[in-house]
């Protein structure tokens, strides 16, 4: 690949136009020489990232990571390259020799992940132990890097907490991408930072819930065996691709692979069928959020509880009751 290459750049060269020659680095993916090459034409016919990403109608970060290989350039989008390029269909003949449904398993895997996570226009969320980033609240975050390679470094946690936040915006406009998220129980069960932070999680969690775009469902204990044993997000893409996300120990798996893809959204089928209905998924998280309190909060709580309807049945006799004539003062 590379010989042909070269052989390709030597060709522009002799005719003066002006180019960069590629390092010649030994990689393993076929994804990533893909990006090299569409870089090489890029330059070679004088555009920016962000000229080729207008006379593509797409946008600069896309065009980033179609060159670094981090991500899958639209057929009939390589096809209008290969015409802007004036590349004589070189770029199609490499694309379709790619295997773009090859797991991807890299260092800068998270990244990736939130590359993709950024122009999502749906996510759907399996969760064990831990409350998903897209749903925690600055303590919790803050709580959660605490105990990770981050601890005893403040700097570090913060910037970490900073970045989730940020990652959640989206969502959490009311108008955002749909947010689908099932709970498994251990993960509003599982405490991170003691009561207090656990206490305001569960509040976080009952305020987004109300949100149009998020849905928050809680699957109980007792319905383990219809559940899928590790967490997991499924991410739908603009263009209507579908993309599965999943963590082991040390690293992160992702795959469009069509049949990887079909094989996680049974499990999360699976999963939905077995979780709580909306309703009471958020009366367990309020039940947890009680739990979660001290005696004064809890006796607090449980008398706002009682005096609420008692308010709502005043009002109603208010205005169902008779009118009563009171004596005016005159002027």
């Amino acid at each position: 690949m590379a010989e042909i290459r070269y052989q390709t750049h030597a060709v522009r060269k002799g005719s003066g136009m002006a180019h960069r020659r590629l390092k010649s680095e030994v990689t393993a993916s076929s994804a990533r020489i893909f990006g090299e090459e569409l870089r090489f034409y890029r330059e070679l016919a004088g555009y920016t990232q962000e000229q080729l990403a207008r006379l593509l109608h797409c946008t600069r970060p896309n065009i980033t990571r179609y060159e670094s290989g981090q991500r899958r350039m639209p057929p009939e989008m390589v096809e209008r390259a290969d015409v802007l390029l004036d590349t004589g269909g070189s770029l199609k003949r490499l694309w379709d020799r790619v295997d773009w449904n090859a797991e991807v398993e890299h260092p800068n895997w998270f990244q990736t992940h939130v590359d993709m996570e950024a122009e999502a226009v749906a996510a759907r969320i399996f969760q064990l132990a831990v409350i998903h980033g897209l749903l925690q609240c600055r303590e919790y975050a803050e709580a959660v890097f605490g105990i990770s390679d981050a601890a005893g470094k403040p700097e570090v946690i913060e910037e970490r907490t900073a970045a989730r936040l940020a990652r959640q915006m989206r969502f959490l406009d009311p108008e955002g991408p749909l947010l689908l998220v099932i709970l498994d129980e251990s993960a509003i069960r599982t405490v991170f930072g003691g009561p207090g932070v656990m206490r305001r999680q569960m509040e976080h969690l009952l305020t987004i819930a109300e949100l149009p775009n998020v849905i928050i469902q809680v699957a109980p204990f007792g319905s383990r065996q219809a559940i899928i044993d590790k967490s997991m997000v499924m991410l739908e893409m603009p263009d209507g691709r579908n993309c599965v996300y999943s963590e082991s120990l040390d690293r992160g798996h992702a795959s469009d692979d069509p049949a990887i893809v079909a094989a996680h959204r049974r499990s999360y089928d699976l999963a939905h069928g077995a979780a709580l209905p909306v309703a009471d998924s958020l009366a367990l998280i309020a039940d947890a959020l009680k739990g979660f309190m001290d005696d004064e909060d809890r006796a607090q709580c449980d008398r706002l509880a009682q005096e609420q309807p008692q308010r709502r049945q005043r009002r109603r006799l208010h205005r169902g009751g008779p009118r009563i004539p009171r004596p005016r003062p005159r002027a």
